[in-house]
């Protein structure tokens, strides 16, 4: 065995100022997407008891200004998940014209105009009396997602959505063919130049739970391992994103993030001309957040550590809601 004893690695992390110099990974206020939880039948915002320092918002001007905020700060793209005062078995009020996500994205956009990227989650979860990501039929003593009669609904979210001037439409649903069902509709009423960003590669988590109780779209019956992804496969995730692409989606995600680094390198990879979004989930918020709290970990030095591995992984875009949070401990240093 040949060794080098000139060579000396340690040379290069014997300071900050070398480090930094050298860093191979380097985060920035514009890989990060802010999610904001947006409900009908309040006017104040209100604290996630399971997401300590989320909130949900509604549709007025405390909306604004917190987007106001937060662009001051400097971020750019927001997604929106909204939390309908009615639900039924068919996610009507999740098309409705006036529904909560149509009327938040109006007002963002009127305060705004092209200076936030606005993206709408699409799904039917938030707005069913089920709390499934499709149309249920019960059939043989069972219930059954109907998943081709679910595309129909979905592409009438999604062109609802751009009517009210959503940039990015983002269809989490998982089901069957629902990017071709969203691009369609879309470029079908002329919205051809709206993004998709598709929810390719969502596994079955337990990392969901504080999202379902801040969204309120926990099932009422039964789970979603039958058209989520199921958390001991990583190739599958390149037949889901290959499906994806073919059917005309501009930007992948991997959901969650920093619990699946493995799957967004292998998505990268394969797929490496087009943006890779990854999610850091509710869960993942949640655990770093309790942790934080009781004082067992240093929050800033911990969120920054995860989401610059959820970066070195490959992805370009990370959807979290410790944003803001990062954008401001970036301006001040980051402690590697």
């Amino acid at each position: 065995m040949v060794t080098f004893p000139f060579l000396r690695p340690r040379r290069l992390r014997k300071n900050k100022l070398v480090r930094d110099l050298v860093a191979e990974t380097t985060l920035f206020q514009d890989d990060l997407v802010l999610p904001i939880f947006i409900k009908e039948s309040i006017n104040e915002p209100e604290q996630i008891t399971s997401m300590p320092g989320v909130y949900r918002y509604p549709p007025n001007d405390k909306l604004v200004n917190y987007v106001q905020d937060s662009y001051e700060n400097g971020i750019r793209s927001i997604i929106l998940f909204g939390i309908p005062s009615y639900k039924d078995e068919i996610a009507s009020s999740a098309y409705d014209k006036n529904g909560v996500i149509q009327r938040a994205v109006k007002i963002i956009k009127d305060s705004f105009k092209d200076k936030i990227i606005v993206i709408t989650d699409e799904c039917t979860d938030e707005y069913t009396s089920h709390g499934h990501c499709g149309l249920v039929n019960y059939n043989n003593g069972c219930y059954v997602i109907d998943n081709d009669e679910s595309l129909k609904i979905h592409a009438k979210i999604a062109l609802s959505q751009a009517e009210a001037g959503a940039d990015i439409i983002a269809p989490s649903s998982m089901m069957d063919g629902v990017v071709k069902a969203i691009r369609d509709a879309l470029d079908g009423a002329g919205y051809n130049d709206i993004l998709i960003m598709s929810y390719s590669v969502k596994y079955a988590s337990i990392m969901y739970g504080p999202f379902r109780d801040a969204a309120y779209s926990k099932p009422a019956f039964g789970d979603r391992r039958g058209y989520q992804m199921d958390p001991r496969n990583a190739f599958e995730a390149l037949k889901e994103a290959r499906l994806d692409i073919e059917e005309g989606a501009d930007i992948l995600m991997v959901k969650p993030a920093h619990t699946y680094l493995d799957v967004i390198r292998l998505v990268k990879d394969h797929f490496p001309e087009y943006p890779l979004a990854a999610y850091h989930v509710s869960g993942e918020y949640s655990m770093i957040k309790a942790a934080a709290i009781n004082g067992w970990i240093d929050e800033r030095t911990a969120v920054l550590e995860i989401t610059t591995a959820i970066k070195r992984a490959g992805a370009d875009l990370i959807i979290t809601y410790y944003a803001n949070d990062i954008v401001r401990w970036i301006k001040e240093g980051v402690p590697f």
